[in-house]
């Protein structure tokens, strides 16, 4: 693991430090920001208000100074855990375009409940360097045989090394870190020795927020308030199947008048009852008023409007895909810890299943028995996340806003997009057109529903580069 500071808001560490006090001071003395930032020249003075006002709880303040960092040699487990703090950005090494035969791979030092080293560590580190190392090598027959990449990756266990350029702001930097060296997740070593590179980076680039980490060491919080609920006998164990589909959960009542009615409040500032009074006369006139209105919710550029209205979904999907969910931003997604997947759920490309069916389903039967005889050497649970294969797959909850969903399938509902991704979100476009029928006319592939692609000449072809707009389906 190498992590690495590549640049900051600026350079010059006490002008940054003025900048955050300043934001400190502006709501408690007179004058313009101008008159606030000119006044706070001296560094000492600036720390310290800073960590006061920090110290009242008002940590908003570090927003204000950002920074971006090159993560390399770490996991997909590092990836999918600092993926989840949604105010982070990311750019990722693609797997469906490069070749991770020569990526190498993480070997975790095995340890027991305790957090003790395993007295027969090195020798567990052999056989799973040794079992790993297959893994990579029957990867690379497949893709020296022809086989897609981006279909070979789903026998690449989790313990391979990634590479990510990661930028955040200071607060959410004090959240990740705080979670890292103190939360649960801390638990997992290569996940706890992130925190302490990170650490090591504020305390000599962003000091402030130190003091604020070392009261996060024994917050209550940090700890699984909903334990108690696994006592209960009924309760599944880590046995629980794979859902068959993607399935709606829940969805706003009446989503497209909903939407529609918001519109109406919003803009001519009325009661909701004296906008739906409005719309049914509207109605008279047009009675293909509410198609109109959402066309133009659509081709506006906030799309606000469609904020109004949720969906709830819950889907099966793969490791090897879970980022392409995760990396959109706007939604509430809930995902399985590492150490809660039933590694008999696993998703087969068709790909796969065509040439080496049998070979692929033995390779994940093994990887089950590997992992269970790991596990009975006494090795923790956090260090058998280890063998989880990027087509383990498990059930996700997710829950989005209309315009969410409509960037999700512009993007995912495309041709060029990974095919299991490329299938979830048209089972959610499938499922929300049945709740919200002039909505879901809008949802899906821009070449389908703006009648171009944006992506030019890279485009699929399928269609061709300009196509005709799609037919309305509604009269």
């Amino acid at each position: 693991m190498k992590i690495q500071l590549l640049n900051t808001t600026l350079e010059n560490l006490e002008e940054r430090i003025k900048t955050i006090a300043c934001a400190g001071a502006l709501s408690r003395f007179d004058g313009t920001v101008s008159e606030v930032f000119e006044d706070r020249d001296n560094y000492d003075d600036n720390l310290e208000l800073i960590n006061l006002v920090m110290k009242l709880g008002h940590k908003s303040i570090a927003e204000h100074d950002y920074f971006v960092f090159a993560l390399e040699n770490v996991t997909p487990i590092v990836e999918q855990t600092i993926i989840s703090y949604r105010l982070t950005s990311f750019t990722i090494k693609s797997r469906r375009n490069v070749d991770f035969r020569k990526a190498g791979f993480y070997v975790p030092i095995f340890k027991d409940n305790a957090g003790n080293v395993l007295k027969n560590n090195q020798e567990l580190q052999k056989i799973y360097m040794t079992y790993t190392q297959s893994l990579f090598n029957k990867y690379a027959d497949w893709v020296d045989e022809g086989l897609p990449i981006e279909d070979c990756r789903y026998i690449l266990p989790y313990s391979f090394y990634s590479n990510i350029i990661m930028g955040c702001d200071a607060h959410e930097l004090l959240r990740m870190v705080s979670d890292m060296l103190y939360g649960k997740i801390s638990h997992i070593t290569e996940i706890h020795e992130l925190g302490l590179n990170l650490l090591n980076i504020i305390k000599e680039n962003a000091p402030y927020l130190v003091e604020s980490l070392e009261k996060e060491k024994n917050k209550a919080y940090n700890a699984d308030k909903l334990e108690f609920l696994d006592l209960y006998e009924k309760c599944p164990k880590k046995d629980v199947p794979l859902l068959d589909k993607v399935y709606l959960t829940d969805c706003t009542n009446d989503l497209d008048l909903k939407v529609i009615i918001n519109a109406l409040m919003a803009r001519y500032q009325i009661d909701y009852n004296s906008a739906y009074t409005l719309l049914k006369n509207m109605m008279d006139y047009n009675p293909d008023i509410k198609k109109d209105v959402i066309e133009a919710i659509v081709k506006n550029k906030s799309q606000r409007e469609l904020e109004q209205g949720i969906f709830t979904f819950q889907i099966p999907i793969s490791l090897a895909v879970l980022t392409h969910l995760t990396r959109h931003r706007m939604q509430s997604l809930m995902i399985p810890e590492f150490t809660n997947f039933n590694l008999e759920n696993y998703i087969t490309p068709k790909s796969v299943a065509k040439s080496h069916l049998d070979e692929f389903n033995e390779i994940f039967k093994n990887n089950k028995e590997m992992r269970d005889f790991f596990k009975e050497n006494g090795v923790r649970e956090e260090d058998l996340v280890y063998f989880l294969l990027s087509g383990n797959a498990c059930n996700v909850t997710t829950t989005m806003n209309a315009r969410t969903l409509l960037w999700i399938s512009r993007m995912r509902c495309c041709n060029k997009a990974q095919w299991e991704i490329r299938d979830i979100a048209n089972s959610m476009v499938q499922l929300a057109s049945m709740n919200a029928p002039l909505i879901g006319d809008k949802l899906g592939a821009s070449c389908e529903i703006l009648g171009y692609c944006p992506e030019g000449k890279d485009s699929c072809k399928n269609r061709g580069v300009v196509i005709k707009p799609k037919k309305e389906k509604h009269s």
